[in-house]
C-alpha cells in the first residue's frame, strides 16, 4: 500500500495516526448525506449539561436559551437534562413546545414583544415573562387580563455591572434591554399593572465570558442589586435570574472553559445579600452557546482552488449562507477549517488495488506544511469570506474540511435565505448513530388579498360601478369582461 504522499519528493512520508472516529463518521455522513452539513453530538450537549449544573447553586435552575440553537434534538436533549426553555419568539415557542416542554416551562422574554405576540404565548400556557421596559409590562399586562389570567413578571435589570471584560456587555450603559436603574430606583408602585405579577428580577449583563473571575464578578454584583431591590420594595422575591455569559469557543478549536471554581462564592454571596433564599427564592442561569456550541461541527467541500495576483483562494461549497452568525453586526472572527483524516474515496495504486492514503492535505497539516490560504464560499459576493489569509494546509479540489463548535450560532444564525441556495442538511449523532437528519427549508406563504375598502372611481374621478363589483380584480392586473358577463384576466 503506498503512503507517499509528497510525489515531488524522494523519500514516502510517514504514515499518519489513524483517523480520529468523528472524521471517518463525518466522511461517511457527506456520502450519505451530500456536502455541506452540520453534525451535532447530543453526548456533548449532555455532558456540557452536567458540567455547567455542577458549577452552579444546588436548586438552581437551568434555561437553555434556544437563540442559540433552535434544533429539535438539541433541544429535546436538554429537556431530558433537566434543562428548561428561554424564548424570545413565538418559533422559539413552537420548537420548545415541539421538543416537549409546556407552555409553563418557558421564560419569555426580549425587547419588543408585540401584543399579538404576547397573547398568542399566553393563550400556549406561557405565563412567566421578563420585561424590558414599563411599556413591556403594561403590554404583558393587558393581554394577560383579556384572557383572565396572571403573568408572572421579572423586571430586567439594566444595572451598573461590575466591569468585567467579556465577549459583548449587554448593559450596564444605554441599552434597549432592561429598566435603568442606575439614577435611582424604580418605586412599586410603577410596577403594580393589573394582570401581572412582580415575580422577580432578571440580570443579563453579559456574554461569552472566557474569564470566571469577571463573571463571578458580574453575578455577585447583580445578587447585591437584587438585594438591594428587594428591600427597597419590601416584597419578597420569588425568582431570580441572574443571566449567564458562559462561553465556548466559535468556530475554531478549543475547549469549553471549566467554572468549577463559581459554585461556593456564588452560594456564598447569596446567602450573604439575600438569607434565607433557599426556602424561598430559586436562582436561575441561562446559557446557549456553552450548552451547544461545541455539539456541533460544520463539514463541508472544496470545489477549487485558485491562484490570483499572489493569493491562493479555496473555493468551498458552504460560505456565509451557512455559518455567518452575527457577521451582520460586524462579530463574525476569522473561522478555522481544519481537513479531515480521512482515507482518500477511490485512490487507487498503478495495479488498481484502493489504498488507504491518508488525506494529502490532513498528513500536510501534521507536517507542518501550511502556507497562508483564505477560504472563500459560493456566495456571489465579496463578503462571503470564511477565513481571511489563515495559516493552513493549502487544500485541493474534494478535500473534505471541518469547521469545529459551531452548534450554537450557526446555521439559524446565517443567510440561509441569500442567493436562494439550500440550507446545509443538520444531522444529530449519538455514540456515533445518526438519531436524525432533515434540512431547513424557507417557504413562501400566500395569504389572501383584501380589497381596499375605498370605491373604485372612473377615469373623470367618479365612482365607477362595474370596477367596484368586480370584487375578483387583483392588484397589478387588467381585467375586461367577457360577453357573459364574465370576468376575465388579460
Amino acid at each position: 500500500m503506498s503512503t507517499d504522499i509528497c510525489p515531488t519528493g524522494p523519500a514516502p512520508a510517514a504514515r499518519a495516526e489513524p483517523p480520529p472516529s468523528q472524521d471517518l463518521l463525518a466522511a461517511d455522513l457527506v456520502r450519505r448525506y451530500g456536502s455541506p452539513l452540520y453534525v451535532y453530538d447530543l453526548r456533548r450537549v449532555e455532558r456540557a449539561a452536567e458540567d455547567l449544573r455542577a458549577a452552579l447553586p444546588e436548586r438552581s435552575r437551568l434555561y437553555y436559551s434556544l437563540k442559540a440553537n433552535p434544533h429539535p434534538e438539541l433541544v429535546r436533549t436538554l429537556r431530558l437534562a433537566g434543562a428548561l426553555p428561554e424564548i424570545c419568539s413565538i418559533g422559539e415557542l413552537a420548537a420548545a413546545l415541539a421538543a416537549g416542554f409546556d407552555g409553563g416551562d418557558c421564560l419569555y422574554g426580549g425587547p419588543g414583544k408585540t401584543a399579538g405576540e404576547v397573547r398568542e404565548a399566553l393563550a400556549a400556557g406561557v405565563r412567566t415573562f421578563s420585561v424590558e421596559s414599563p411599556a413591556d409590562l403594561r403590554r404583558v399586562g393587558a393581554q394577560a387580563r383579556s384572557l383572565g389570567v396572571t403573568a408572572r413578571c421579572l423586571l430586567r435589570v439594566n444595572g451598573a455591572g461590575a466591569g468585567a471584560g467579556v465577549g459583548l456587555r449587554m448593559t450596564g450603559g444605554a441599552s434597549q434591554f432592561g429598566h435603568d436603574i442606575t439614577d435611582g430606583l424604580p418605586d412599586l408602585s410603577q410596577l403594580l399593572v393589573a394582570g401581572t405579577q412582580l415575580w422577580g428580577l432578571h440580570f443579563f449583563p453579559l456574554t461569552n465570558a472566557v474569564d470566571p473571575a469577571g463573571l463571578l464578578a458580574e453575578a455577585v454584583a447583580s445578587i447585591r442589586t437584587a438585594a438591594a431591590l428587594e428591600a427597597h420594595w419590601g416584597v419578597p422575591l420569588r425568582m431570580l435570574d441572574l443571566g449567564g455569559g458562559f462561553a465556548c469557543p466559535y468556530a475554531a478549536p478549543g475547549e469549553r472553559p471549566r467554572y468549577d471554581a463559581l459554585r461556593a462564592p456564588l452560594t456564598a454571596a447569596l446567602d450573604e445579600h439575600l438569607p434565607g433564599w433557599r426556602g424561598r427564592l430559586e436562582p436561575s442561569f441561562e446559557s446557549g452557546r456553552y450548552l451547544v456550541g461545541d455539539s456541533g461541527r460544520l463539514i463541508c467541500t472544496v470545489t477549487e482552488v485558485k491562484e490570483s495576483r499572489g493569493t491562493t483562494f479555496g473555493v468551498l461549497d458552504s460560505g456565509i449562507n451557512h455559518l455567518g452568525g452575527l457577521s451582520g453586526v460586524g462579530r463574525l472572527p476569522s473561522l478555522r477549517a481544519e481537513p479531515l483524516r480521512v482515507a482518500e474515496p477511490g485512490a487507487e495504486t498503478e495495479s488498481g488495488a484502493e489504498t488507504d492514503r491518508v488525506d494529502a492535505a490532513a498528513a500536510g497539516h501534521e507536517a507542518g506544511q501550511t502556507r497562508r490560504v483564505t477560504l472563500v464560499g459560493p456566495l456571489c459576493t465579496p463578503a462571503d469570506v470564511i477565513s481571511r489569509a489563515a495559516e493552513t494546509v493549502p487544500p485541493r479540489p474534494g478535500a473534505l474540511l471541518a469547521v469545529p463548535n459551531v452548534g450554537a450560532y450557526g446555521a439559524t444564525a446565517s443567510l440561509l435565505g441569500f442567493l436562494s441556495r439550500p440550507a446545509p442538511v443538520e444531522v444529530t449523532v449519538r455514540d456515533g448513530r445518526v438519531v436524525g437528519a432533515g434540512r431547513l427549508t424557507l417557504t413562501r406563504e400566500p395569504l389572501p388579498v383584501h380589497e381596499p375598502a375605498t370605491q373604485a372611481c372612473g377615469a373623470d374621478g367618479t365612482p365607477d360601478a362595474t370596477a367596484a363589483s368586480d370584487t375578483g380584480a387583483r392588484p397589478g392586473t387588467d381585467h375586461h369582461r367577457d360577453p357573459a358577463g364574465r370576468t376575465a384576466r388579460s
